[in-house]
């Protein structure tokens, strides 16, 4: 029912780019060579002084791998504004100016979803008092204003239709990928300044575009879909230190606050297990690193081809022991086409520094038994 209501929304509200949707970033990336290849996953920073240096680390250890792409998921600074920081961490022009610049110090394309740290959050007085929607314009203006990615090299993209577009969807050698504006408080519908109309606007936007998205999956004959946004919607009843409670089989919120994500998280459901094949959903927001399978269908039963997929991330007090990336290995001919590694930045380790490296092998090195 949802979605035959949205579905009008869904080809009114698309804007195909160029054929194929991508312009290759090198000479192999044909979309009809399904080889094994590696992207980057991170966001939910830099939250603070400390973490900016942490963030070039990161972005160091990112550019000694060959990726095919980046992904930040939004968030480009701590919740509130810190006084006396050196770095920029209100909603000001600097803040998006310092992530372009960091953006594209990517070798890799770099793609990027807003986080409700760089605009919903911007109405809160220590933020600046900006006027949230006016900030997530000037993001538009600044970091979407052509239909390709950021990085040093770039690939093209569809682009959904004026005002979204921050909406992103490309394919690349046989998976399909893409980014939707879902964010954390409540997805605009609580904290300082709630907005009910802007919400109802881009939340059936987002279900327009899942839509589209999957339909150019099931057209291309996609292996699998990831998509990435911001928001921890929660899934069930076993976070509440970390996200929404909800309860699992209808996907409504248990924990009396403002519902933003039970529509959109209904209509996800559906295409889940409309596609059958694996569905990879990447957000931060909570701050916990984490690969899991939390949800359920109608009936209680766990949906086999989902994935959860939190990127690292943390509160300024922290420093940089959480400024880390995570490395999704993509192997379309696989059963389950994505594969994880944390990747622990040697410079970023605190706790427990990083080991000295091992001495290079030799012959001698050999058991001779």
């Amino acid at each position: 029912m949802l979605r035959a209501m949205l579905w009008k929304s869904a080809a009114a509200g698309t804007l195909l780019c160029a054929a194929a949707a991508m312009l290759p970033a090198h000479a192999d990336d044909d979309d009809r060579d399904r080889d094994t290849y590696s992207i980057g996953l991170w966001g939910d920073l830099p939250y603070s002084d400390v973490q900016v240096p942490g963030v070039r680390n990161l972005i160091a250890d990112m550019n000694s791998q060959r990726l095919a792409f980046t992904v930040h998921d939004g968030d480009l600074k701590a919740g509130n504004g810190i006084p006396g920081s050196t770095t920029p961490t209100t909603c000001s022009n600097e803040l998006y100016q310092q992530a372009l610049d960091f953006l594209n110090g990517l070798k890799a394309p770099a793609m990027f979803t807003p986080g409700d740290n760089d605009w919903t959050d911007c109405d809160r007085p220590s933020n600046g008092g900006f006027n949230s929607l006016e900030r997530l314009n000037y993001e538009r203006t600044l970091f979407f204003s052509t239909p390709f990615s950021l990085g040093q090299r770039k690939l093209r993209q569809d682009v959904q239709a004026a005002p979204y577009v921050e909406n992103r969807r490309w394919s690349y050698k046989g998976v399909t990928y893409a980014t939707l504006n879902v964010q954390g408080s409540c997805n605009n519908l609580c904290d300082t300044a709630p907005d009910p109309a802007e919400f109802a606007a881009r939340n059936q936007a987002n279900i327009a575009w899942l839509g589209d998205t999957f339909a150019a999956a099931t057209a291309n004959g996609s292996a699998a879909v990831m998509l990435i946004a911001q928001a921890d919607p929660g899934w069930d009843l076993s976070d509440a230190t970390r996200a929404p409670t909800r309860n699992p089989r209808t996907l409504a919120e248990t924990d009396g606050q403002p519902d933003g994500f039970q529509t959109y998280l209904l209509a996800l459901r559906d295409d889940v297990i409309a596609f059958q094949r694996p569905v990879a959903y990447v957000h931060g927001d909570s701050h916990y690193f984490r690969v899991d399978r939390p949800l359920l269908d109608a009936n209680g039963r766990r949906l086999e081809n989902f994935t959860r997929v939190e990127t690292f991330g943390d509160n300024a007090p922290n420093g940089v022991n959480d400024v880390h990336w995570l490395r999704a290995d993509v192997d379309p001919r696989s059963r389950e086409v994505f594969s994880y590694e944390a990747q622990i930045v040697p410079a970023n380790r605190v706790a427990v520094p990083a080991p000295p490296p091992f001495p290079p092998r030799n012959d001698h090195d050999h058991d001779r038994d």
